[in-house]
Parts: structure tokens; sequence; C-alpha cells
């Protein structure tokens, strides 16, 4: 519950932030005597709702580091790190991709992929992951993490997040202007009260609601980063055993920014709002693929 509480501040802070900055340089001139300027309020709500979104994809290998203490192997120090590095750089080929940085850090068992570029990636495995899974289960789980990479997840993420964003800013203020309107009986000149107050309360509704269809995303593209390791290892098998593994441990809380990424999370406090489906549904749609639409 704290996890998807401090995402939803988070999104709507920065929805708020870059409302009340563009308001204050003046950007945000869609409410006229006449009513709404529709396409200068569209203009506003793209601003606003993109502006976070690809700032957070721009930092998010600074704020990964930061965030789990990822130690980059930059000269490996001992039998484990050199074949880390070795089978990213050999799944890295077979994907068609740049290699990406290689991180280990403390925790229990997760791992996760980031970064704004598909060549300039970031893939980090915990110490937990490490020390519970055999080198065939952790090559499906870095298989996992490189398909994300190949297939763009973080960038497309990123405009979906940008997009229902979009939307909750624009919506939010429409809804705001017509109750203020309402309350004014039409004789206010400008935004009252009943505007702003309107606006914030359906920024937070509409945003719990753009958070769902984020989440529901993010779970199907789970699916498609298990199909992808399977295909970068010629063999659905090692990334079911993974993934039966992990099933039977506790996996470690990342943040949220990059929680849809990993390989695993803790189930929410409400299905709807979880990045990652069901192990079992995962395990399943590796034994047939035709089972689950991806």
């Amino acid at each position: 519950m704290k996890r998807i509480f401090l995402f939803l501040a988070t999104n709507i802070a920065v929805m708020v932030v870059m409302s009340i900055v563009l308001s204050l340089l003046g950007v945000d001139r869609f409410l006229t005597r006449s009513g709404l300027n529709l396409p200068m309020l569209m203009v506003f709500s793209l601003v606003v709702g993109f502006t976070g979104s690809i700032f957070s994809l721009l930092i998010s290998k600074q704020m990964a580091k930061w965030s789990t203490g990822a130690r980059i192997i930059t000269t490996p120090s001992n039998s484990t790190e050199l074949w880390l590095v070795d089978t990213v750089t050999k799944l890295a080929q077979r994907a068609g991709i740049g290699m990406p940085e290689v991180a280990v850090y403390q925790g229990d068992p997760n791992a996760f992929a980031t970064g704004a570029f598909k060549n300039s990636a970031l893939v980090a495995v915990s110490t937990g992951l490490l020390e519970s899974m055999t080198k065939e289960e952790v090559e499906a789980v870095l298989g996992h993490e490189i398909a994300h990479i190949a297939n763009g997840d973080m960038v497309t993420m990123t405009l979906i997040q940008g997009v229902v964003n979009t939307f909750v800013v624009f919506l939010s203020r429409v809804i705001g202007y017509a109750v203020d309107r309402a309350l004014s009986r039409g004789n206010n000149d400008g935004p009252g009260i009943g505007y702003m107050a309107t606006v914030l309360v359906s920024q937070i509704v509409l945003g719990i609601g753009a958070s769902l269809i984020v989440a529901w995303f993010s779970r199907h593209r789970e699916f498609r980063a298990d199909a992808g390791s399977a295909k970068l290892l010629g063999s659905a098998l090692p990334m079911q055993r993974a993934l039966a593994r992990l099933g039977g441990v506790e996996p470690a809380t990342l943040p949220e920014s990059m929680a849809a990424l990993g390989i695993n999370d803790k189930p929410g406090f409400m299905a709807l709002f979880s990045s990652h489906p069901p192990i079992e549904q995962r395990i399943a749609a590796l034994r047939d693929p035709q089972a689950t639409a991806l």
C-alpha cells in the first residue's frame, strides 16, 4: 500500500508542480471569458503530461543506481561477476542491442533493467537472486531483462504514462471549468475556488484511474519479456524454473520507477495496481503461449 501511495503521490505531484510553474509563466491562458480554449488547453496538457515521464526516463539509470546502491561491474572481481558480464554480453548480442551496464546490488531475489536508450541501458541483479538460483535460472532472468530492453519497454511505458497524464490534466480542467461555471452561474470572469478545488480532486481521482491503465499494460509486457527470454535461451524451461523458484521466495521491493521492469514484484494492495501478473499465469503462458495474448 505504501509503495502504491508513493507512486501515485509522486506522479500527481509532478503534474501539480508543472501546472503551477506553467501558470506562473502565463502558459495556461486557456481559460477565457468566452469559455475554454480547448486547443491551448491540449497543448498545456501535453507539456505537463509528458515532461515528468520523460524526465524520469532520462534520469532512470542514475536514480536506479542511487536508490538500490547498485555497483557497476567495470572489472569483474570474481568468477561470478565474470560469468555475469559474459552472459549479459552474449544475450545482448543475440538480442541485437548494445552492451548494457551490468550491476549487482545487495538485497533479496530480484532484478531489473532500466535506461532511456536500448544501446546504453542498465541490467542489475541482486545478491539474493545470484545466491538462490542456478546459473541457468539466472541466465533466464537476465534474458527477461534483456528482452525488456530489446522490446523498448522503458520508452513505451514512458509514452503510455505521458499519454494518460495528458488526459488527466486535460479532463481535470474541463471538469473544473464545468463545476466552476455551474457554481458561479456563469457570472465569474475567471476561475474561482470551485475550479481550483475540483481540478485538484479530479486530478487525484483520474490519476488513480490512469495508474490502473499503466499497470495493466505493464502486466502484459511481462508475458512478452518472459517469451523473449525463452527465445534468447532457445527454451522456455529455464524461465519456467526461475519463475517457480521466485514464486517460493519473498521478492524484494523495487523503487516504483523500476518495479514495472523487474523480474518479480510483491502483490499490491489491489491486484489491479500490480505491475506484474501472478507467477502461475506467467508459467502457464510459457507452457502454452497461445493461452495468453502478448
